[in-house]
């Protein structure tokens, strides 16, 4: 089922009602989902940010990701010369990192229960911020313990452009606009698909400026 497009660069967006659009055998678009609890979740961020700022990690190839990346959670994604996995320790300052909040775990937990993943519980939350330019190239999330758990993504910002493609890098990809309040979730056979984003496009956003901020939720441990 393909996704309505909106205008990325219109001045407004365009008046969202929640809603789910199925993008895969068991992949959902749920939109607006997060726009009621989007003053908790900012505030939230905003602490969690000041306890672990968003750094631009080293890839294992040696190149600089265009993202700002942080984490919350028991476990935090991280990435350097050595390679992907999980820490329960933030490098950057050597401390475990900052708690989920509970506004965070419930949208994510709620978001997952819409999608047909009841009981989800994330034990990982990677928070990655874009800038205009900034991008994220086809990858599969596979640094996990297992596979059972679906991911649970939230979209906050400035508009983007995700693309949802197939178990293989080659295969074409569905681009699905993500607005502010939007959540995405995939698990189950589509699990392992391809996905990422295109290179951000200038704008402004009334909450948060020229940025986008993406929150996925996971299940990196024992599952």
């Amino acid at each position: 089922m393909q996704p309505t497009t909106f205008d990325l660069f219109a001045d407004n967006e365009p008046v969202q009602q929640p809603r789910a659009e199925q993008i895969g055998e068991q992949s959902w678009v749920l939109r607006g989902f997060a726009l009621p609890q989007v003053e908790q979740l900012l505030t939230e961020l905003e602490a969690i940010l000041a306890a672990a700022p968003l750094r631009h990690m080293v890839t294992p190839g040696g190149f600089s990701m265009s993202v700002g990346t942080s984490s919350c959670g028991q476990l935090g994604w991280i990435t350097d010369r050595s390679g992907y996995r999980y820490s329960s320790v933030d490098p950057l300052s050597g401390l475990a990192w900052p708690s989920m909040p509970a506004v965070f775990a419930d949208l994510a937990h709620e978001a997952a229960e819409r999608a047909g993943f009841p009981g989800f519980q994330a034990d990982s939350c990677l928070i990655n911020q874009y800038v205009p330019g900034a991008k994220m190239s086809l990858h599969q999330d596979k640094d996990e313990k297992g596979y059972a758990a679906p991911i649970v993504s939230l979209s906050l910002g400035l508009p983007a452009m995700f693309l949802f493609g197939g178990f293989e890098r080659s295969d074409k990809s569905q681009r699905i606009p993500l607005l502010h309040g939007d959540m995405v979730v995939w698990g189950g056979v589509d699990r392992l698909r391809y996905h990422g984003v295109l290179p951000i496009k200038p704008g402004h956003h009334p909450l948060l400026g020229e940025r986008r901020i993406n929150i996925t939720f996971r299940v990196a441990g024992d599952q």
